[in-house]
This record gives structure tokens, sequence and C-alpha cells, in this order.
């Protein structure tokens, strides 16, 4: 027998269901799926320090259980000392079983560690279906050790989802447990 994740265990028994009598679709496959989840951190301070790109490769690595690639740079900016091509962040993106499990661990550990916690914004969505998520901190993540992080910094999450609207989109994920704030 394999595994399955919990989440997924869960959308597969009672959120499409509920979601196609929310949206009253024709059809299951109308009913909207979270494709992917990529963390993306800039490291400014790169330009600099070299050493700094490895330790946000390590420590996407280490929080979401995938190997993290860096990101280079695409053109010249000057002001910022910087050359096309030098790696300036990192980041992985997560599909399958492993963005369940992500987004498992996000939802239940790591955001009710967030100090004065109250909910993730609702206005983080993009039009087309896609939510983008801002955490300041990377030691809310229970896999980083606090000893071990030279810089606290932040990151970027962006939820991809095969919905339409906004509206299905903030549906799915509520469903799928994301906390959002209250008006």
């Amino acid at each position: 027998m394999s595994y399955t994740p919990r989440l997924k265990q869960e959308f597969n028994d009672r959120i499409v269901g509920a979601l196609k009598e929310e949206y009253s679709y024709n059809n299951v496959m109308q009913v909207p799926v979270l494709e992917k989840i990529v963390l993306s951190r800039g490291v400014g301070a790169a330009v600099a320090d070299k050493k700094l790109i490895d330790h946000a490769v390590d420590e996407l690595t280490l929080i979401t259980g995938q190997k993290a690639v860096a990101t280079i740079s695409k053109k010249d900016v000057a002001s910022f000392k910087l050359r096309k091509g030098m790696p300036i962040g990192a980041k992985v993106t997560l599909r399958g079983e492993r963005m369940y499990e992500f987004l498992d661990r996000l939802v239940t550990v790591a955001l009710p560690r967030v100090r004065d916690f109250q909910g993730v914004k609702a206005n983080g969505f993009d039009g087309r279906g896609n939510y983008n998520l801002g955490i300041t901190e990377q030691i809310i993540f229970p896999e980083i050790d606090i000893d071990k992080v030279n810089k606290i910094a932040g990151m970027d999450i962006t939820f991809v989802t095969s919905a339409q609207t906004d509206k299905e989109a903030k549906s799915l994920l509520t469903e799928l447990g994301l906390p959002f704030k209250k008006n």
C-alpha cells in the first residue's frame, strides 16, 4: 500500500465534493486543484558575499525536503553592482505529495508560530487564481535551527491553482486549511 498525504486524501474525499457543490460544476474535472507551490527568496547581499546564496539554498532545502536551486540575475544593474549571470536568490518548486506535505506543515505548524498571528491577508491574489504569501522570518519553520541561522530573512510562497477566478482559488485554499483573515 502506498502512502498518501493527509491533505491530499482530504482533498479527494471531501474538498472536491464541497467545491463541486458550491460552484455547481458539471464535471469533477472542472474543480480547481492546487498545481504547485513555489518558495522563493531573494538574497540581495549575495552580490558582496557568495556564501549567503549557499545558506539560502540550504535553508529552503531543509524547509521543503527538496533540493533548492540558486536563481541568477538576467541583466546588469550598475547601481547594485550586479552583473548578468550572478546568483541572486534561491527557489524551490513543490508538486505532488511533497506539495501537500509542505502545505500541511505550513498550516498546522509554521503559521501558528508567527507572533500575533490572526490569519494571512486575503489580498494576495493575482486575478488569475494564484495566491502569493510573504513570510518575514524563516525561523517559524521547525526544521530551521535558530542557533545555526546567520541572518533572519523572509521568503515568498506562491500557490499556483487551476482556478479561473480569485474567488474560486480562495475557496480552494480555505478548504485546504489556509487561515485567511476575517475582515
